[in-house]
């Protein structure tokens, strides 16, 4: 399939991917106005509000029929088309620039690689990348602007577009970014820039696996620990909480159904193993991190200082671009937030920001520079830091909570107090 593709000629793959880009980015509005906690008839394969007109079927080609759905404005608002027809344009512009970067450039590549015959051989490892990297670019899209709207991003979201990642990385490991080492360019699996022991195609492996699909079906249970009538009835009303409702079944049979494949995975080892493990990890570590700072900071802060979507939307991040990759997109989210806070305060005057955006822009960032931001910086830092790092992070995350603790008091005891 990929070797069919790539000897389709370039400008028909780039028309052929901004159509898709199209198609993708219409399928996004659908699920930007569906899938939150509010939904919206402002979509034009959505069932239209009572006091708007029948739809057409020209209102639903991609960009153009946002136009003829201006007729709506008095019933959503002005210039409420103008949004979801930017989405539309943007991704069948950025979809085909994707690709041209990714497989055409040699970008991913270091330097000294970018040569026709390097970027010729990497090509179908590419295109892998590429495609691994379009499901997960749609999935941010809709998670930014339902977060943009309403402060959350909801389960529909992620929790199928961790199920997608970690199936791509059981059927190719070279959905991974590239490292150089000294053997040549191979895939970034969970154990750069270290030495692969063959352990963890063992026991370890596997329970390290299962363990994090565990924690991971059980971080998206409904739980509550509710101390207040002491620890006896805070135990009891926490696995009430568990089976309140009914999609508890469902996170059951996906919790069972998950270890079966696992387990299948794991007896077939080689590659499908190491694959799978390095998405397991990657989610457990990405989602893991901002977990451990929602925690500290809100009860430094003593309020909800992340939403557990920003959770869920980093372990999606993680299980597509493993734990380095979702590591590097952590810490340049800062970065992002600059641009964002600016454009969002111009256009909404609103100060208050959700940091799901800034974890996909800065993941966006983290593949655009990719080579020199892990060939070029991370392999030789975690290098030397390895045996710290646990360490490091949790002496940084105590940090965060002192100073957010501090600060929680100068602000009850001089500005609101």
């Amino acid at each position: 399939m990929i070797n069919f593709w790539i000897s389709l000629p370039l400008e028909l793959r780039l028309a052929l991917l901004s159509i898709i880009g199209m198609v993708l980015a219409a399928a996004s509005n659908h699920a930007i106005y569906r899938y939150c906690w509010f939904p919206r008839p402002i979509d034009p394969w959505g069932k239209p509000d009572a006091q708007a007109a029948p739809r057409k079927p020209t209102d639903r080609v991609p960009i153009l029929g946002w136009f003829a759905l201006r007729r709506e404005s008095p019933v959503h608002g002005r210039g409420f088309w103008i949004r979801p027809m930017l989405i539309e344009v943007a991704m069948a512009i950025g979809i085909p620039a994707l690709y041209w970067f990714e497989t055409q450039t040699g970008a991913l590549l270091p330097i000294g690689m970018r040569i026709p015959a390097s970027i010729q051989a990497f090509e179908p490892w590419a295109t892998t990348i590429f495609a691994s990297h379009l499901v997960l670019v749609t999935l941010m899209v809709v998670a930014t602007f339902i977060d943009f709207d309403e402060q959350t991003i909801p389960d529909l979201v992620t929790v199928p577009g961790t199920l997608m990642a970690l199936t791509f990385a059981a059927v190719s490991v070279f959905v991974f970014l590239p490292a150089t080492t000294s053997t040549g360019s191979r895939p970034v699996t969970f154990e750069l820039p270290f030495l692969l022991a063959p352990k963890w195609f063992g026991p370890q492996g596997w329970w390290t696996g299962a363990g994090i699909w565990t924690l991971w079906c059980f971080a998206l249970a409904d739980r509550r620990l509710i101390l207040r009538r002491g620890l006896a009835k805070a135990i009891e009303f926490f696995f009430a909480g568990l089976v309140r409702h009914r999609t508890w079944m469902l996170l059951l049979g996906m919790w069972v159904a998950g270890l079966v494949s696992i387990r299948v995975v794991f007896g077939i080892g080689g590659q499908p193993w190491l694959g799978l493990l390095s998405s397991l990890i990657g989610l457990g570590i990405g989602g893991g991190v901002v977990w451990a700072i929602r925690i500290v900071a809100s009860a430094a802060m003593r309020v909800e200082a992340l939403g557990f979507g920003d959770v869920t939307l980093m372990c999606m991040i993680g299980a597509f671009l493993g734990w380095q990759g979702a590591i590097l997109g952590f810490f340049l989210a800062p970065i992002a937030a600059v641009l964002i806070v600016l454009v969002y305060f111009i256009i909404t005057r609103e100060s208050r920001v959700p940091f799901g955006p800034y974890l996909c822009l800065g993941t966006l960032l983290t593949i655009l520079m990719w080579d020199p931001l892990f060939n070029g910086w991370f392999l030789t830092s975690l290098a030397i830091l390895g045996p710290v790092l646990l360490w490091l992070f949790v002496a940084l995350t105590g940090m965060t909570g002192a100073i957010l603790f501090i600060w929680r008091l100068i602000k009850e005891r001089f500005i609101t107090g």
